[in-house]
């Protein structure tokens, strides 16, 4: 296959992707925005696309017109060295365009994407598939953020609605004691190595030194996290940062999002629409404030994100291992019961770690506005590794930084403890 037509590949294959998620959705389903956090779907059908309109096509193709002059306003997300931008919190206030305009707007785009990859000259190539591939991996985030944006436009109705059919099969065996595995640590080194696609943020490779530490098999379970709950771990300030503390108390939480109980027993509201608590599945939707919380009560910690990215590949963890997208399940799933394995390491959810999202030795952001994609963001958030239930399988690798404030928890977000030795 030419090189031209795995591009042409990759991207009507990613952008398929997209609007296949959003088949379940009923038309009034792409308008809603249930908290400042999420978007509307329509509003992500028509930023990634907007995304490929601004940063290739404007840029690449001779005479390109903008299919809409006002687009450029309504659907950057955060570029000011692109203009300003409509407020964030208010894109589900915004009933126009509709989903027909915006449907048309990505045929507008994809055409004339098309046109770009049959039509590039030789020096153009290098700019062309560096820009290309950024734009495909940031299409594949929003289609994360499309199903978590979802599940909790969904998760305000009373009704429950369901929005995904296929159904999670659980193990019903209990996946066994959680254990710790003992790590030598020692200098080492983390960041991106290979010669394929990853984010600045990811770079440069870098010597860190870790003292021994020990690390969890598997996730922290919706069972060991009810026992949290039960010793009042929500009431009791010694276990809590201050700032979490001060948080979980304005916002009055009692478990993790999604929780409710119901005649004695905990329900969670999944995009299968709202079920019984599964004791065994890993407890997903908590906030760093939560995760730190969990492992304080249990005199542990949590993984830096040296540590964690030393053990996976230290130990040869395959990144597309776990369960991610692909599997249509869209939740996490009950680890296996060979209790000595690591498991969970990628895909099901993302781990909290203790470490904050900062610029590696020597980071340079990329070139112009697209120097704000990841480096204006490092501060006041902390990392996740690994991957969830909803990130494209081919999206993730070991050094990949997610990154979020510590009070956010509509992610798909999981706890796995660590220590020192």
């Amino acid at each position: 296959m030419t090189t031209e037509n795995s591009h042409i590949q990759a991207y009507q294959s990613i952008r398929g992707i997209t609007e296949a998620l959003c088949q379940p959705l009923a038309i009034e389903d792409y308008v809603i925005q249930s908290i400042d956090d999420t978007s509307p779907p329509k509003w992500h059908l028509a930023h990634t696309t907007w995304f490929f309109e601004t940063f290739l096509l404007t840029q690449m193709l001779k005479e390109y017109t903008p299919f809409h002059p006002q687009f450029q306003y309504l659907f950057n997300s955060y570029y000011q060295g692109i203009g300003d931008f409509y407020p964030r919190v208010k894109r589900g206030l915004l009933s126009r365009p509709t989903v027909e305009e915006i449907s048309a707007y990505r045929r507008h785009v994809d055409d004339h994407m098309l046109e770009l990859l049959h039509t590039l000259r030789d020096e153009d190539t290098t700019t062309m598939n560096s820009l290309l591939t950024l734009g495909l991996n940031h299409e594949q985030q929003h289609q994360e953020l499309l199903l978590m944006d979802i599940k909790h436009n969904f998760s305000i109705h009373p009704d429950h609605p369901v929005f995904n059919a296929i159904k999670s099969t659980q193990l019903v065996t209990p996946p066994g004691k959680l254990q710790m595995i003992p790590v030598a640590g020692g200098v080492i080194e983390i960041g991106y190595q290979g010669n394929d696609f990853c984010f600045d943020n990811e770079l440069p490779r870098h010597k860190q030194i870790l003292r021994p530490y020990q690390i969890a098999t598997r996730l922290v379970t919706n069972a060991e996290y009810c026992e949290f709950i039960a010793d009042n771990g929500y009431q009791t300030p010694q276990w809590w940062l201050a700032d979490g503390w001060d948080y979980a108390q304005k916002h009055h939480w009692q478990a993790p999002l999604y929780w409710q109980k119901m005649n004695g027993k905990w329900f969670v509201f999944t995009l299968n629409g709202l079920q019984e608590l599964n004791p065994h599945e890993p407890v997903a939707h908590v906030s760093y404030y939560e995760a730190d919380a969990y492992a304080r009560w249990k005199q542990v910690r949590l993984p830096t994100e040296a540590e964690w990215e030393h053990f996976t590949t230290s130990q040869k963890i395959k990144a597309d291992s776990g369960h991610f997208m692909e599997s249509g399940i869209f939740h996490p799933q009950t680890a296996s019961t060979n209790e000595e394995t690591p498991r969970q390491f990628f895909g099901d959810l993302w781990e909290w770690t203790c470490s904050s999202y900062s610029p590696y030795p020597g980071y340079k952001p990329l070139n112009g506005a697209l120097g704000e994609y990841n480096g204006k963001f490092m501060s006041s958030q902390m990392v996740l590794r690994g991957g969830c239930c909803a990130t494209p399988a081919s999206h993730v690798r070991a050094s990949y930084r997610n990154f979020y404030q510590p009070e956010k928890r509509w992610q798909f977000s999981g706890i796995r403890l660590a220590s020192d030795i």
